[in-house]
């Protein structure tokens, strides 16, 4: 397994490199057909600039069907590889992409891998592989919505949180772009014809900004701001960009309606909003619920104390759940860092959280994943 991680963290897989992307896919599909052989039903779709997603089914011995869901592309640029590489610590692992999400990818592969050369029994599973994860699915998302109806479960390979802890609950993302645009003038000859385009952003990121709402969880950042040609010039254009966070689907029509509503005193000015929601809330359903409390259960025989947590971020996952279908996301790495130089994972997790999927999995066959969960407890013993 550790073979197959440090192949896919040195191929690097930019989610803006299209050509890096496509290098990755095909080596991520030999290794595929090299663990599991030739899988039943086998597509590739052509995502362009959001590189391809691919989906095979690899048959089961009962009923039914499992997703797997796992992105390839990372946020790391080609080239970081060179001064950060792949490096196997001890009982550490570390590259870019191990914890986001190679390593989860390894694990959900071995996991099929796993079920067959144990025979059990096992529903067939289905794999989608996507290359634009990282920019919000773009491309994958109706690819990914499809491919979950009828699941039985949609499993996740998104790196766990703190302490092994699997993810039931994310917030939903919008991203908007915030465009005022004014009257320019000269700032001290004529400035009373002009309509300052970045005055009027600063009453527009007000009312943005005060429309959080943490206690109902939902926050708002201003991240990007930028207008004007010159000290001496009343801006005559300023852009703003604006991350919001919601925990209650409730909340999207509420935030839909503070940017409809944006707009400032000087009537000379116009603001117009575009960008919309990347992804939907991710709110627990009765499915997800019983899905986590098998997992529970299987942690239980494997000796491990599995917890849940709600995440600001969003994954794939969110998109399956906001269509009431089950999910369980953090089935992947145990570590940290995503996203950050210091991302790497424990290797001893590795195999643990691989036999936690098959146990899962085989359980959705057999019908012994329902049992009663255990109590509280503080992540894997």
């Amino acid at each position: 397994m550790l073979d197959d991680i440090r192949t896919l963290v040195e191929l690097e897989t930019h989610s803006y490199d299209t050509a890096m992307l496509a290098t990755g896919l095909d080596a991520l599909r030999a290794l595929v057909a090299g663990r599991l052989g030739r899988p039943a039903t086998e597509v590739v779709r052509d995502g362009g600039r959001h590189g391809d997603t691919w989906e095979v089914t690899y048959r089961g011995t009962a009923p039914g069907t499992v997703l797997l869901l796992c992105h390839y592309d990372t946020v790391w640029p080609t080239g970081t590889l060179a001064g950060w590489p792949f490096r196997l610590d001890g009982e550490t692992a570390s590259g870019p992409g191990v914890f986001d999400m190679k390593t989860g990818l390894v694990q959900a592969v071995w996991a099929v891998r796993g079920l067959r050369e144990l025979g059990l029994p096992h529903p067939s599973v289905r794999m989608l592989f996507n290359g634009d994860e990282e920019l919000g699915s773009p491309f994958s998302r109706p690819y990914i919505e499809a491919a979950s109806d009828g699941a039985l479960a949609t499993l996740v390979f998104e790196a766990s949180a703190d302490g092994g802890r699997l993810k039931t609950a994310r917030k939903g993302v919008g991203v908007f772009d915030v465009t005022v645009t004014g009257v320019e003038a000269h700032a001290g000859l004529d400035p009373e014809a002009g309509a300052s385009a970045i005055h009027a952003m600063a009453e527009v990121i007000t009312r943005i900004a005060a429309s959080g709402a943490p206690e109902r969880g939902t926050t708002v950042n201003v991240g990007l701001v930028d207008g004007g040609t010159g000290r001496n010039v009343a801006a005559g254009r300023a852009r703003a960009g604006v991350d919001v966070r919601v925990g209650d689907p409730a909340e999207v029509a509420r935030m839909d309606a503070v940017f409809a509503g944006l707009a400032v005193a000087d009537p000379r000015v116009t603001v117009e909003v575009s960008g919309g929601w990347n992804r939907p809330p991710m709110s627990p359903n009765a499915g997800s619920r019983r899905l986590f409390e098998a997992a529970v259960a299987v942690a239980a025989r494997l000796g491990l104390r599995l917890e849940e947590v709600a995440v600001g971020g969003a994954s794939d996952g969110n998109f399956v759940s906001a269509l009431g279908r089950p999910v369980l996301d953090g089935m992947g790495a145990v570590g940290g860092g995503a996203h950050a130089r210091h991302e790497h994972v424990l290797v001893e997790h590795i195999p643990v959280r691989t036999a936690l999927t098959i146990g899962l999995v085989s359980g959705l066959a057999t019908g012994t994943v329902g049992g009663p969960a255990t109590g509280p407890g503080s992540g894997p013993a």
